[in-house]
Order: structure tokens, then C-alpha cells, then sequence
């Protein structure tokens, strides 16, 4: 099968899998904090926030193991197939033992890590021990066999299955909700589910991939290979993992649960805007693997600042989007209880925009498997935002934490992230030059943003009216500003005659 029937398939189930996941979660944080209260909510943000750093543990050994699949499945190496998979089976094992014997050990100071009061129907022993229990058993069932289906471009496979298991445990959790109003049962439907999954997954696998199984030992070439990418992999994770981990977890403690669930309703949509965006930059990837590999380094620089270009509109546009949509979009979904002060607002914009800066380069750095000279770089930047949380949190609240992760990710992430990229690939080529185009992107987004904004304030009406009003305008005021701004720009019009070329194609 070509790599575009396989890149297209897998783009339309992760565009299903992905209106599923976040739409379903969406109806259902509305529902618990309607129907219990936004503690639950935040004793859910904790837990998970809890046991994705306890995830970290993984270190990226997924990601390593399926890079080195690519070849032995091209060549039919049923042998190194093999190996590698008895290899990872035994390292989830002794990574799921691990993360259930420090959850343990992290019990007693789960009150400390909450302030204020929780619910008095709650024992949050239990409740945790069931979390730890979801987190930990997929490690002793059969997730090694997921990396057969992603190595060999079959992640739609996968898609399909979380997609159809998610879909009936969310409906199930609803019903739960609605009708029995019981949190225990709501967390151990989730449990079953991820069960299922493992289950349906290795299933799948094995009527696909007979012929492969856990049998042999890799070569101690082949593991020093591993470890080596593995370490460089586990340090980014870290920093991944822990942006929104360390956030809710200070925030809880400094702030408590209520302002956790407040938090996390700005920061889902945040992050939803996010998910959809990365199918793109997964999309990407192969391509600009591929372009490395084979064309010169000033055809992949000019491709770095056309994808650049496109890619800081949509993430411009989106930003204004938040910036006037937030809160009409919250009062609609919460409330006036559970909004933010629009400084707030503000500062999870600039989070959004910062986060993207840094996107397309990150697809260079990975495409070019540049995770250890990264390493020191995603080092910092974990301690940096560790730091910042706690001093900047304990200062100026809330507002103090959000500063600290955009400081964090636009000093480390972006600045000190891409001279990396320049200095190991990019040589001929000036750093400022990229920083001086991406200071415009911002500029004119920021200038265009308070124009939109300023427009949107002159709406009469409340409510859904006003959203839906304040919509369009969104959609209509930034595309008109960014065409008279860039129409003259040369990477405007290449994807003007990029999308027409495409409109033919279809055409004929």
C-alpha cells in the first residue's frame, strides 16, 4: 500500500478519533461539575496530573522501539521483529511495576497536595488507588503490540479502537452521572475500558502479525542504540509531561481544587484547539523526513519558512479566536461562576501562541531524530518551569503560573530550542533572521488581535447570540488584516498556488 493511501487513512480516523475524544470529554466535564461539583472535577485533574508524571517513567521507550522497527518491517526481519518485541514486553513490565510502587509510596502526602476541604462522600485513598490501578495495568497487558500497528503505518487500526471503546465509555460514564450520580462507578468504567482496548488492540494485532512474537535477545549494539535515543527521548517527555502537570498540582496546592477545575476548563480548550492542530504537524512528519533525507539544505530551509509561515496564520488566527471567544464561550458552558479575569485570558493566549512558535521547528528536530542534542534544552526548561511555578505562583497567583510556563517555553522552548536546529543542520543561516520573521508573525497578530477584539466589544447582544456573532467576526476581521498584510509575501503565494494546483487535481 503507497504512503499516501496509508497517511490519508490515518488522518481521517485521527480526525474521528479526535472530535470523539475531546467532544465527549467536553459533555462530561460539563455534567460533573452540574451534577457534583467542581471538586470531583479537580480531584480528576489532580490524580491524572499525579500519574502523568508517574508515566514519565516510560521514558520515551514507545517512541525509540518503533524507530527501530522501520527497517526490519521493510525487510521482513521476522527475527529483529521478534527480539524487539520481547524486549519491550519485558521493559513494560518492569515500567508498570514501578509506577504502581512509587503511586504507592506518594499516598501519604496526597493530602498535602490538596488545599481546602475535598468531598466528605469521597475517601481519596481509594479513589487514587483506582487511578494508580487504570494507569498502571495497561504495562502488564499488551500495549508492546501497538507498536507493530505504528511502525508499519497502521495507526488507524488503533484510531478506530479507542474510538469505538472510548465512545461507549463515555456514554456509559454519562449515564453514570446523570442517573447514579456515583464517582466511584464513573472511574472504574474508565478502568474497564482501557482494559478492553489493550485487549482489542493485541487482538487485532496478532490476526495481522501471526508470524511475529516475543522470542530472543536484541544484540548489545542494537541496545546501546535504544538507550542512547531513549535518553534523549525520556528528557523531552519530561518536559512535555510536566507543563500542565506541574501547573495543576501547584495550583491545587497553593490555590486549591476549585480553582484546578476553573483552570482546566481554559486550559481543555486550550488544548483541544492544540490536539486538532498537531494532526497536521503528524501529517508532516514523513514528508519532511523524507525531504531531508533526500534534497539539499536549502530546499529544506526554504520549506522550514514556508511551513513556518502558513502554520503561524492558523496559529495567529486561533489565538485571536481564544483571546474573543473565552469567556463568551464560558459563560455560555459554566457560567459567570467559573470565569477567569480577562488577565487570565490574556496570559493563556500568549501560552497557546507560544507553544506553536515552536511547532514546525520541533518536526525538524524530530524528523532529523535530533533527541539527544535536544536533551539539555528540554532540561532546562522543566527546571525553569518548576522553579517559576512555585516562586511566580506564590507572588501573583494563578496569573504567576501561567507566566511562568509561557516564559519557560518561549525562552527555552523557542530561543534556546532553535539555535539547536541551526547549529546541527541549519549552519549557513542565521538564527536572527527566523527570530526577526517570527517577532512579525507576532507583531501583526497581536496588533490585529486587539483590532478584532475592540470590534467584538460593539456586539449588543449576550449569550450564544453573541458568540456566534463574535464568531464570525473571527473568522472574518484576522484572514482579512493577515491577506492585506502578507498578499505581497512570497510564501503567501505559494500557498495560494499550492491550493489552486489542488483544486485542479481535484477538478480533473
Amino acid at each position: 500500500m503507497s504512503r499516501t493511501k496509508n497517511t490519508v487513512r490515518n488522518i481521517s480516523a485521527g480526525l474521528i478519533n479526535k472530535v470523539v475524544m475531546l467532544l465527549f470529554p467536553f459533555v462530561i466535564r460539563t455534567i460533573l461539575i452540574k451534577h457534583l461539583g467542581s471538586d470531583y472535577l479537580g480531584l480528576s485533574s489532580l490524580f491524572t496530573s499525579i500519574l502523568q508524571v508517574l508515566n514519565l517513567t516510560e521514558l520515551g521507550f514507545s517512541s525509540a522501539i518503533v524507530y527501530s522497527m522501520y527497517k526490519p518491517l521493510a525487510e521482513k526481519d521476522t527475527k529483529t521483529i521478534c527480539t524487539l518485541m520481547n524486549f519491550y514486553k519485558k521493559i513494560y513490565r518492569i515500567i508498570g511495576l514501578i509506577i504502581i510502587i512509587f503511586g504507592m509510596l506518594l499516598i501519604p502526602f496526597l493530602p498535602k497536595l490538596i488545599h481546602g476541604s475535598y468531598p466528605e462522600t469521597i475517601n481519596i485513598t481509594i479513589l487514587y488507588l483506582i487511578y494508580l490501578f487504570n494507569t498502571g495495568v495497561t504495562y502488564f497487558l499488551f500495549a508492546y503490540k501497538s507498536s507493530l500497528l505504528n511502525a508499519d503505518q497502521r495507526n488507524d487500526i488503533i484510531n478506530n479502537v479507542n474510538t469505538i471503546v472510548g465512545s461507549v465509555q463515555y456514554i456509559m460514564q454519562i449515564i453514570i452521572l446523570i442517573v447514579f450520580k456515583n464517582y466511584y462507578a464513573y472511574i472504574i468504567v474508565q478502568t474497564l475500558a482501557n482494559i478492553i482496548n489493550n485487549i482489542a488492540i493485541a487482538y487485532i494485532t496478532s490476526k495481522y502479525y501471526p508470524n511475529y512474537t516475543c522470542a530472543g535477545d536484541l544484540s548489545n549494539n542494537q541496545k546501546k542504540d535504544i538507550k542512547k535515543r531513549v535518553f534523549g527521548l525520556m528528557i523531552q517527555k519530561i518536559c512535555q509531561t510536566t507543563r500542565n502537570s506541574f501547573d495543576s498540582i501547584f495550583i491545587s496546592a497553593f490555590f486549591g481544587l476549585n480553582i484546578v477545575a476553573i483552570y482546566n476548563n481554559y486550559y481543555s480548550i486550550m488544548f483541544a484547539l492544540n490536539s486538532l492542530v498537531s494532526i497536521i504537524l503528524t501529517s508532516m512528519l514523513a514528508s519532511i523526513g523524507n525531504s531531508i533525507a533526500r534534497e539539499k539544505i536549502e530546499k529544506n530551509y526554504n520549506d522550514l519558512t514556508k511551513f513556518d509561515f502558513g502554520y503561524m496564520w492558523l496559529s495567529g488566527w486561533l489565538s485571536i479566536c481564544l483571546f474573543c471567544l473565552f469567556q463568551p464561550f464560558m459563560k455560555i458552558w459554566m457560567g459567570n461562576n467559573y470565569l477567569l479575569d480577562y488577565s487570565s485570558v490574556i496570559l493563556f493566549c500568549l501560552y497557546f501562541y507560544a507553544l506553536k512558535m515552536g511547532d514546525i521547528r520541533s518536526l525538524y528536530v524530530e524528523a532529523m531524530g535530533l533527541w539527544f542534542e535536544n536533551r539539555y534544552r528540554a532540561l532546562m526548561e522543566t527546571f525553569l518551569n518548576l522553579v517559576l511555578n512555585y516562586f511566580l505562583g506564590r507572588v501573583m497567583g494563578l496569573n504567576g503560573i501561567i507566566i511562568a510556563t509561557f516564559i519557560s517555553l518561549f525562552l527555552i522552548n523557542f530561543l534556546y530550542g532553535s539555535n539547536i536546529i541551526f547549529k546541527y543542520y541549519f549552519k549557513n543561516y542565521s538564527v536572527w533572521e527566523y527570530f526577526k520573521y517570527h517577532f512579525k508573525y507576532f507583531s501583526v497578530t497581536a496588533i490585529i488581535g486587539v483590532i478584532t477584539f475592540i470590534i467584538c466589544t460593539y456586539v449588543p447582544h449576550n449569550g450564544i447570540m453573541k458568540f456566534i456573532l463574535c464568531g464570525i467576526i473571527c473568522f472574518v476581521i484576522p484572514n482579512l488584516f493577515y491577506f492585506i498584510v502578507y498578499h505581497k509575501d512570497k510564501n503567501f503565494r505559494y500557498f495560494k498556488n499550492l491550493l489552486l494546483e489542488m483544486g485542479k487535481m481535484k477538478n480533473e
